[in-house]
């Protein structure tokens, strides 16, 4: 049986991350040996530049397309508008057409539910799918929650950063009661920390000292320009600078994230034997 796991990236502010801990997560997975698709679901195409495809709204298709031809109920023939990576994840790329298509939703029936729809066949054939969500709660970020298993929020430790999670924990919530009950949050992370500033070592005290109610992931990534040269270069961090503290801060990441799905899938198999 497939146990394909698809996680949102998300965060309805702009700048904390997303796409970056999007690709270098992705491709950390890959390098475990696993099999990633990265989905943008991003009208701004970060994700998509940040594999190297330099001029997104030339593409013929994206996942607007893709999301359209499940509106009108036609199949997309087996690896439609899918882009192969050097680094060995997959990328379902999206441009400016995205937006257009959001505000149709509107008008669509089970609109929540497309996404999650379109991503069906995939699960088949990939470990993991990763969607780097838009900086807001539209109708795709609410399409990317209803079509996952779980999100990871990037946040920096700033007083804006954090003060915007409680908005976002609420959407995730009414989501979760209405749309997709099986939905979790994995856990916070910490991005472009600098451990230097008072102000960020407070917050982060505060953010870890919520004990159950928000899981904060134990990996921080470092502040470093070097990230943002990796999304311009169309690269991972990996390749880009691979030795330096944000590869390695990612490397840590991947393996503390599959270890936590380990304990949860024991978990998970525990309870069932006690029914």
């Amino acid at each position: 049986m497939n146990q394909c796991k698809v996680t949102a990236i998300a965060n309805q502010k702009g700048g904390v991350g997303k796409t970056v801990s999007t690709v270098s997560l992705g491709v950390g997975f890959a390098r475990a040996g696993e099999k990633v698709l990265l989905l943008d679901a991003d009208p701004q195409a970060s994700l998509t530049v940040s594999l190297g495809i330099k001029n997104p709204d030339e593409l013929d298709v994206t996942i607007a397309t893709i999301m359209q031809r499940v509106i009108d109920e036609r199949s997309p023939p087996d690896g439609y508008g899918i882009i192969h990576h050097e680094e060995g994840v997959d990328l379902l790329p999206a441009n400016i057409e995205l937006s257009a298509f959001e505000v149709g939703l509107a008008n669509v029936m089970s609109r929540e539910y497309v996404l999650r729809e379109a991503l069906e066949p995939l699960r088949e054939r990939y470990d993991r799918i990763l969607i780097d969500c838009m900086p807001s709660l539209g109708m795709m970020t609410i399409n990317a929650l209803a079509a996952a298993d779980s999100v990871i929020i990037p946040s920096q430790p700033s007083y804006l950063s954090t003060k915007g999670l409680s908005l976002l924990m609420g959407s995730i919530s009414k989501v979760k009661r209405q749309i997709n009950p099986g939905l979790r949050i994995d856990g916070v992370l910490l991005t472009m920390v600098d451990n230097r500033t008072n102000n960020a070592k407070s917050i982060i005290a505060s953010l870890r000292q919520t004990g159950d109610l928000l899981r904060v992931f134990n990996t921080e990534i470092p502040f470093s320009v070097r990230a943002a040269e990796s999304s311009i270069e169309g690269k991972s961090i990996f390749s880009h600078d691979g030795r330096g503290k944000v590869a390695a801060a990612y490397e840590a990441l991947v393996k503390e994230v599959t270890e936590y799905e380990q304990r949860q899938n024991a978990r998970s198999r525990s309870q069932e034997r006690l029914r």
